[in-house]
């Protein structure tokens, strides 16, 4: 992984005008979204690195409603998850490029189910990310940012 969709999505992130704007009740604003990938950069990390370590390996499953809603994202700083976002990120992109070519098969079991490969589990992470990314993108009001271009 490479941090270059990161940055490239930061500046029209950060230009996004209401990231707190739900379009119903039943679906994440973005600055949920945002913390919801926040949590998936802090599950895959501890995957990423400790499936280094060990060949085969179980690791807890994720309720991501309840993880969202624990953690109240809604109304925490829009600015601050931001930020974190692009530090985790690039660390992680650092992480991925030093996984060796023989831990990409590593089995990792996920909540139960059954053990895909460390190599998996990256590339399901940066497209589980450019989907979010796209979601976000979507979702934002009238589709604009503060400054009146297009957002993400």
């Amino acid at each position: 992984m490479k941090a270059g969709p990161v940055l490239e999505a930061a500046p029209r992130l950060a230009a996004l005008a209401h990231p707190e704007h739900r379009p119903s009740d039943e679906r994440w604003s973005p600055i949920e979204i945002l913390g919801h990938l926040i949590d998936s950069a802090s599950n895959n990390h501890q995957r990423f690195v400790r499936a280094q370590l060990d060949s085969r390996l179980e690791f807890p499953g994720y309720t991501q409603d309840r993880w969202t809603a624990l953690q109240q994202y809604q109304s925490e700083s829009w600015d601050n998850l931001l930020a974190l976002w692009i530090s985790y990120n690039r660390h992680l992109a650092h992480v991925i490029s030093a996984i060796p070519a023989g831990a990409q098969p590593h089995a990792c079991s996920i909540g139960g189910r059954d053990p895909v490969a460390l190599g998996f589990l990256v590339t399901d992470y940066i497209h589980h990310l450019e989907h979010n990314l796209a979601q976000i993108a979507a979702i934002s009001p009238a589709g604009t940012s503060s400054d009146g271009r297009g957002a993400v």
